[in-house]
Parts: structure tokens; C-alpha cells; sequence
């Protein structure tokens, strides 16, 4: 979405470009998490998003899993946030932190 681009245009900048890899990991009360993390340098089996010139890169492990999201940057009164609307996802935990494939 326009906001999350917004929002890792002003994460990333700087002298060194910076990129943020989303992967999933095997966590939370519904079997899996989103992990994002900043980095460098592009892993060898990355697979590489580009969008209005920012650069994701998606884990390929994570690739199937993440197929077709939509990333979005939220913010209210007490927090701010990258959210996953995940059209594969066939559930979610209570509090949203993990979703079930």
C-alpha cells in the first residue's frame, strides 16, 4: 500500500542501501509468524519485489506462504505497524500475531 511504501522509503534511505526481507517463521498459537528484517545485502534465493522504489525481498522459503499479500503500515494512538492482508491465510490467532495456511 501507498502507507507501507511510505514507511520503508524512510526506513531505508541512507548511504547504504537497506532492504527489508519478510520471511515467515514457525511460531505463535496458529503455526506461523511473519519475520522482517532489515539487511544489506540480497540473499541468493531471494526473490525480489519492487514497488513505486522500494525493494522487498521475500525469504523463498516463505514465497508460497506470502504469494499474493498485500503489506500495509498502520498507526493509532499506541502503536505502529506493518500488517499482511494474506489471501492464503485460512486463520488467525486472537491477537493477530500469527495466521494458519
Amino acid at each position: 500500500t501507498p502507507a507501507a511504501v511510505s514507511r520503508l522509503k524512510a526506513l531505508t534511505e541512507g548511504p547504504t542501501p537497506q532492504y527489508l526481507r519478510v520471511g515467515v517463521k514457525q511460531k505463535g498459537c496458529s503455526g506461523n509468524s511473519y519475520d522482517l528484517q532489515f539487511t544489506d545485502s540480497k540473499g541468493k534465493f531471494d526473490e525480489i519485489v519492487n514497488q513505486d522504489g522500494v525493494t522487498v525481498l521475500v525469504d523463498s522459503k516463505a514465497l508460497i506462504t506470502v504469494l499474493g499479500s498485500e503489506m500495509d503500515f498502520v498507526q493509532d494512538k499506541l502503536s505502529e505497524h506493518f500488517v499482511f492482508n494474506n489471501p492464503n491465510a485460512k486463520g488467525t490467532c486472537g491477537c493477530g500475531e500469527s495466521f494458519a495456511v
